[in-house]
C-alpha cells in the first residue's frame, strides 16, 4: 500500500534524515513539502528543502510557510543543534530551483481538495502552517486521512522545559488549534525518540549503503551529533522526525497509546502535552479535549533495521 504524504519540515538535520527516507521508501508517495519556521528560519528552511529535493534528484514541490509563532515574538531558533545552515556548517551549495509560489497552509489545502481522505500530514515541526490550514479551510479535517506528529512528550521530560518538546514549545497556540480539531493524530514524541539513541556507526551505515543521500546525512549529523553527545562518555544522536514515517510503513513497530490531550499555553506550561490515557479520568476539563494516539513504545532492533533497508533501496 501506497501512502499519500505531505511533509511539514523544518530543515534541520533529523528531518534531512527523514525526508530522505521518505523518498526512498516505496511505500511513500511525497507529494510536496512544506516548510515552516522552527529549527531555523523559515526562509532557511524553504531553501534546505529545495536543496534536499534537488540532492535527491525528484521533482516535488517545496512551499515556504509560516514564520514566526501564532502569539509571541520571533523563535531564537536551534542554530546551535543544526548549525547556522541548518546543515551542520557543512557549506552545501544552494539549490538552483524556485519555491512553488502557494503558501505552505494553502498548499495543504488544494492538495486536501484534490485527494480528499487519502492524505496523511507528517509533521515534523512547529504546526503554524497546519493551524492556519485549519482557519483558512474549516472543513480541512474531514479532507486529511491522519495526521502524523513529532513532537510532545507524553510521559517524559521536554527538552526546552522541563515539561516542553521543541516543536509543541515553538507555536504552542498552533499546537493547541492542531490537537483540538476534530482529525486522527498520533503523536510520536520524545517518549519514543529519545528512546532509541543512534551511535556514529548507525550514521557510517547510512552513507555505506547510500553514499549520496546517506553520505549527506552522516556529513551534516556530525555538529548534530556533538550537541547530543555533550557530557556522554560515548557519541549519539537522535534522529526524532523519522518516527511518523516509519509508523505509516510499518504500524506493528510501535505501541500506541489512546487519551485525550491538553496542550499548555502558560508561562509555566508553554507547549506541555498533557495527556490522560482513556479510562484514567472522568473530568470534563479532559473528557470534552479531542483524543490522540501517542506512540510509548517502539521495537528498537526493526526500526534501526527499518531505516537503513531503506537507505538501501
Amino acid at each position: 500500500m501506497t501512502h499519500k504524504i505531505i511533509l511539514d519540515t523544518d530543515p534541520g538535520i533529523d528531518d534531512a534524515m527523514a525526508i530522505f527516507f521518505a523518498f526512498q521508501a516505496k511505500e511513500i508517495d511525497v507529494l510536496g513539502l512544506t516548510t515552516v519556521y522552527g529549527n531555523v528560519p523559515v526562509e532557511m528552511a524553504a531553501q534546505n528543502a529545495l536543496s534536499l529535493v534537488e540532492l535527491a534528484g525528484l521533482d516535488i514541490p517545496v512551499c515556504k510557510g509560516v514564520g514566526r509563532p501564532w502569539v509571541g515574538p520571533e523563535s531564537t531558533y536551534a542554530h546551535f543543534v543544526h548549525g547556522d545552515d541548518g546543515f551542520g556548517n557543512i557549506d552545501h551549495p544552494p539549490s538552483s530551483r524556485t519555491l512553488d509560489p502557494r503558501s505552505s497552509a494553502q498548499f495543504i489545502i488544494d492538495k486536501a481538495r484534490e485527494f480528499p481522505g487519502e492524505i496523511t500530514i507528517v509533521a515534523v515541526g512547529p504546526l503554524g502552517n497546519l493551524a492556519l490550514a485549519l482557519r483558512l479551510e474549516p472543513e480541512l479535517p474531514k479532507l486529511i486521512k491522519a495526521v502524523n506528529i513529532m513532537g510532545g512528550a507524553a510521559f517524559v521530560p521536554g527538552n526546552v522545559t522541563p515539561v516542553a518538546e521543541a516543536n509543541i514549545w515553538n507555536d504552542a497556540h498552533a499546537a493547541d488549534i492542531v490537537f483540538s480539531a476534530d482529525w486522527t493524530i498520533n503523536m510520536f514524541g520524545l517518549d519514543v525518540t529519545y528512546d532509541v539513541p543512534f551511535a556514529p556507526q548507525f550514521i557510517d551505515t547510512l552513507a555505506e549503503v547510500n553514499p549520496i543521500l546517506g553520505g549527506f546525512v552522516a556529513k551534516a549529523s556530525q555538529f548534530y551529533m556533538e550537541f547530543y553527545s555533550q557530557g556522554k562518555d560515548e557519541q549519539v544522536c537522535f534522529f526524532h522526525d523519522a518516527y511518523p514515517i516509519a509508523h505509516l510503513m510499518h504500524p506493528e513497530l510501535f505501541e500506541m497509546t489512546n487519551g485525550n490531550m491538553r496542550i499548555g499555553t502558560g508561562e509555566l506550561d508553554k507547549g506541555q502535552t498533557m495527556f490522560a490515557p482513556a479510562n484514567t479520568t472522568m473530568s470534563p476539563l479532559w473528557l470534552e479535549s479531542q483524543k490522540s494516539n501517542v506512540a510509548t513504545q517502539v521495537d528498537h532492533e526493526a526500526l534501526t533495521e527499518l531505516f537503513v533497508s531503506t537507505y538501501a533501496l
